[in-house]
């Protein structure tokens, strides 16, 4: 592939796995140990991820359950549970911490549905403005003596890129949004 276009079509690629490991935070009814991606313990003074400090597993379809490896550090994975957007109250027994999901509302669920939508629109923009970048990169390629007809198949290429990263953008929205909608 034409590495003029390379670049932009890795941009492209990076916008897609940035929304999918985004929406694979968003919990959909089932526990998914994902949503707890994002959150970090201070451990010794350093803020670590919580999977560098624990056992995550998933014992029931609705429960997550997390394993310090040093019991000292319940009190700060429930602090940043309880701290984070997850909306969950984590309970230990003093060795492990358990997450319960709660059954989703249909008002919820359609707030989910929302909110991905919303995160796969703005996907779509980034993803736009990247070929927006190439075109104007490509116009100035005419600058240094290359042909319209080469420009034009640059500007075919990178438009056939985007549409096809807006189609697999469109899919894993309507993947997450089904599985949020599925009770």
């Amino acid at each position: 592939m034409d590495e003029r276009i390379q670049k932009y079509e890795d941009k492209m690629k990076k916008t897609l796995s940035s929304l999918e490991s985004e929406l694979a935070t968003i919990r959909a009814g089932r526990a998914n140990p994902h949503i707890l991606d994002k959150l970090t313990v201070d451990y010794y003074g350093a803020p670590t991820p919580l999977q560098q400090v624990a056992n995550i597993t998933v014992p029931e379809a609705r429960m997550i359950q997390i394993q310090p490896w040093e019991s000292s550090l319940i009190k700060g994975i429930e602090k940043a549970i309880l701290t984070s957007d997850l909306g969950l109250n984590p309970s230990n027994d003093g060795k492990v911490i358990r997450l319960v999901f709660p059954e989703l509302t249909e008002e919820r669920r359609k707030e989910l549905v929302k909110d991905v939508k919303k995160k796969g629109e703005a996907s779509k923009v980034a993803v736009r403005n990247i070929r927006r970048d190439a075109n104007d990169a490509f116009k100035k390629l005419a600058k240094q003596d290359v042909s319209e007809d080469e420009i034009k198949e640059l500007e075919d290429k990178i438009q056939k890129s985007t549409d096809k990263y807006i189609k697999e953008v469109d899919a894993a929205v309507d993947a997450k949004s089904k599985e949020i909608m599925t009770v």
